[in-house]
């Protein structure tokens, strides 16, 4: 028995990771169906639209800006977990941080008193370094717009962590990179629902839900990194159910 519904558990995971693309006008469809497409079971209002929203952020994508195959990781909905401001508490290398956004913000921030950026002439730090680890969303992001005040004074293009110092704005996967994949990595282990999200995507094609630029660096790409995991993570349960 218990081989059988391993067998059926299997069958569902596959199933769930190969579905395939939605158009448009099926995606309009189901706002009104409780399914996304004929073959496919996606929450419909992933692409739900929100005409003439008053409360509409400029920076905004809507869910409904997606194209065939895709879904906006928009913070209207469960999807929003994915967001680096997602209030997704993780321990990693043996710090704890609120948010993915806090550990990013954090890094600009001084490590110590001996730290460069906390000795040079003039600058003003409202905030320590293990404050903005602890923040989320917004506030995160605030900090680290106050730091960079200090940072573009300094002139310098470097944030650090565990005393090593990163290229900030590096178009390669470089340290700052590595160092975002591997808390990424950590929130989704550390976090079932991040983990039951992410599964939940299927194979659409993740998008943000504001805008990148065309020379975004790859490690401000988290919706590729997701990608990667969630290819990752695929391939570990399958692995784990036919055992």
């Amino acid at each position: 028995m218990e081989k059988i519904m391993k067998l059926i558990r299997l069958s569902s995971l596959i199933s769930l990771f190969t579905l395939t693309s939605c158009t448009t006008a099926q995606k309009a469809q189901a706002q009104q169906q409780p399914l996304i497409c004929k073959e496919n079971i996606y929450p419909a209002h992933w692409w739900k639209t929100y005409p003439n929203d008053p409360n509409k952020p400029t920076w905004e994508i809507l869910p409904d800006a997606a194209g065939p195959g895709e879904v906006i990781l928009s913070k209207r909905n469960e999807l929003g977990l994915l967001s680096n401001f997602a209030a997704t508490e993780f321990t990693f290398k043996n710090k704890k941080f609120a948010s993915l956004e806090g550990l990013w913000q954090g890094t600009k921030y001084p490590e110590n008193d001996k730290d460069p950026r906390a000795t040079f002439p003039g600058s003003k730090w409202q905030f320590t370094r293990e404050q903005v680890f602890k923040m989320t969303a917004f506030d995160a992001k605030n900090a680290g717009k106050l730091a960079d005040e200090n940072i573009k004074k300094m002139g310098i293009d470097w944030v650090s962590f565990d005393g090593q110092q990163m290229k900030y704005r590096e178009n390669a996967k470089g340290d700052f990179y590595q160092l975002i994949w591997g808390a990424m990595k950590e929130k989704l282990n550390q976090n079932s629902m991040v983990k039951e999200v992410l599964l939940a995507t299927g194979n659409l094609k993740l998008r943000p839900d504001h805008d990148q630029g065309p020379d975004s660096p790859p490690a401000w790409k988290y919706f590729d990194i997701w990608m990667e995991l969630r290819s990752e993570l695929q391939k570990s349960e399958t692995q784990t159910l036919k055992k």
